[in-house]
C-alpha cells in the first residue's frame, strides 16, 4: 500500500492552490503536481494584462453567483466555504496584498501577475509539492482504493487521492480520459470571445471605445450593457464579453452567424431620442452637426455616424432633413452589425462544458461516482464572466478539495 499521496492534475491556479493548502494542511502527504505542458500557471501570468485579475471585489454570495453564466447554484454553494474575503486574507498572509477596482476587479497592488505566481511557487517549495512538467495524462484507472494515473511518456503514478484541475478542453475528445472513470462531459464551447464584422466599414474606427453601450442579439433575449470597443475585426470589450458568455451556447449552435443591435446612447430608446433631436433642431440651430455633437461620444464615432445617414460636414441642425435624422436615430439607438465568426480574446479564452456538475458534491469537491477523485476549477462545467469570477471558482475549488482531501485522511486514521 502507498503512503498517503496526491497527484493533482494540471498546473494552473487550481490544481496549485489545492497542491499548496493540502500539502500545507498535512504535513505527512506526499503532493505531486504534473501539468502536461512546460509552462506553470500561464493563464495567472496573462490575465488581466499581465496584472493578474485575482478576484472581484462582490458585496456578497448571491451578486457574485449570478456573474456565472454555467454553475451558479453550485458556486453558491461553495462559496459559503471559500469566498472572497478568504482570498484576499489568504494572499496578504502570505505577504500579497490585493486592491480593489472601481468596477470590482481586483489585482495585486503590484499590478503584476508575477506576485500571485511567485507566492504560488514560494508555498510549493516551502511544502515541498514535487512538481512534474511535460506530463500529459492519458488514463486514469482504479484498483482498489489505489489510483492509477498513466502519463504520455509510459509511465505512471499511484496515487490514494487525485484531483483533477486540468483547465477546460477545446474538444470533448480531450476529456476521453475523464470519460473512462464513468463522468459525464458537456460538451466544450468557447465562452469568452469577441464579434468578427467582416467588410463591415464601422472597422475604421478600430481602438474607438465607448463607456457605456447597450447590444443585444436579435431574435434572442441576450442583452447587456457596458464598455464597448470597436477593433479592426469587430467589436470588443466587457460588454461584448459579458454577452458571449451568456450567449456561449446558443451562438455556438448557429454557427456564430447573427445580428447585434447596439444603442449608443442607452439612455435613450428611438422614441425618446426622436423627441430629444426636435430640440436639438432648436437650441443647436445654427450649428454644424459635425462641429457639435451633444452626446458625448467618441468625436470618430459621431462623424461615422452621420456620414452613414448621409448627413454632410456643412448640414446646420436646423436644416437636417426628416429622412436623415431618422437614420441617424436609428443608428444611434439601434444599430444593426451582422456578425460573423468570433474571434479568441488574447490568451483569457475560456471553455463553457466539462464534468457534469450533479456527478461533484459541492461540499467536498469529491466525485459522486469514483470515492478518491476530486475535481478544481475549469474542468467542471462551471465558468464566470470577466473580471476575477473564473479565478475565484480556481482558488474555493483548489481549497475545498485540498481540505476535503486531508479531512478524508485524518478520518481513516
Amino acid at each position: 500500500m502507498i503512503n498517503n499521496r496526491l497527484v493533482i492534475i494540471g498546473g494552473g491556479a487550481a490544481g496549485f492552490f489545492c497542491a499548496v493548502n493540502a500539502a500545507r494542511l498535512h504535513t505527512q502527504l506526499e503532493v505531486i503536481l504534473i501539468e502536461k505542458s512546460s509552462k506553470l500557471l500561464s493563464k495567472v501570468k496573462v490575465s488581466g494584462g499581465g496584472r493578474c485579475n485575482v478576484t472581484h471585489n462582490a458585496p456578497d454570495i448571491s451578486y457574485m453567483s449570478k456573474r456565472y453564466p454555467r454553475g451558479q447554484h453550485f458556486v453558491k454553494k461553495t462559496f459559503n466555504r471559500f469566498f472572497v474575503p478568504d482570498t484576499i486574507s489568504w494572499f496578504k498572509e502570505r505577504g500579497v496584498s490585493l486592491k480593489a477596482e472601481a468596477d470590482g476587479r481586483m489585482f495585486p497592488v503590484t499590478d503584476n501577475s508575477q506576485t500571485i505566481i511567485d507566492c504560488l511557487l514560494r508555498e510549493v517549495d516551502k511544502y515541498g509539492v514535487k512538481i512534474k512538467m511535460n506530463a500529459g495524462v492519458t488514463a486514469l484507472t482504479r484498483e482498489g482504493k489505489v489510483w492509477n494515473v498513466a502519463l504520455q511518456d509510459g509511465s505512471s503514478l499511484k496515487a490514494n487521492y487525485v484531483c483533477v484541475a486540468a483547465g477546460g478542453y477545446a474538444q470533448v475528445e480531450k476529456f476521453a480520459w475523464l470519460q473512462d472513470t464513468g463522468h459525464q462531459i458537456v460538451a466544450p464551447m468557447p465562452s469568452l470571445f469577441t464579434f468578427n464584422m467582416p467588410g463591415n466599414p464601422i472597422t475604421a474606427l478600430m481602438g474607438v471605445s465607448v463607456e457605456e453601450a447597450h447590444v443585444k442579439i436579435a431574435g434572442t433575449k441576450l442583452q447587456e450593457r457596458g464598455p464597448l470597443m470597436i477593433t479592426h475585426w469587430g467589436m470588443s470589450g466587457p460588454c461584448i464579453l459579458r454577452l458571449s458568455a451568456w450567449g456561449a451556447r446558443d451562438l455556438g449552435a448557429i454557427q456564430y452567424q447573427f445580428t447585434a443591435i447596439v444603442n449608443w446612447l442607452p439612455a435613450f430608446n428611438e422614441n425618446s431620442l426622436r423627441d430629444e433631436m426636435q430640440d436639438l433642431r432648436f437650441s443647436l440651430g445654427g450649428q454644424k452637426m459635425h462641429h457639435k455633437n451633444p452626446f458625448g461620444l467618441p468625436q470618430r464615432l459621431w462623424h461615422f455616424l452621420l456620414q452613414q445617414s448621409g448627413i454632410g460636414e456643412d448640414v446646420r441642425w436646423a436644416d437636417m432633413p426628416a429622412k436623415d435624422q431618422h437614420k441617424l436615430v436609428k443608428l444611434l439607438t439601434a444599430m444593426e452589425c451582422p456578425v460573423k465568426g468570433k474571434t479568441t480574446f488574447k490568451e483569457e479564452f475560456v471553455t463553457c462544458g466539462g464534468v457534469q456538475l450533479s456527478e461533484i458534491d459541492p461540499a467536498t469537491m469529491e466525485s459522486r461516482l469514483a470515492p478518491g477523485l476530486f475535481f478544481a476549477g475549469e474542468v467542471m462545467d462551471v465558468d464566470g464572466i470577466t473580471g476575477g469570477f473564473n479565478f475565484q471558482h480556481a482558488w474555493t475549488s483548489g481549497w475545498i478539495a485540498a481540505s476535503s482531501i486531508v479531512q478524508k485522511i485524518n478520518n481513516e486514521h
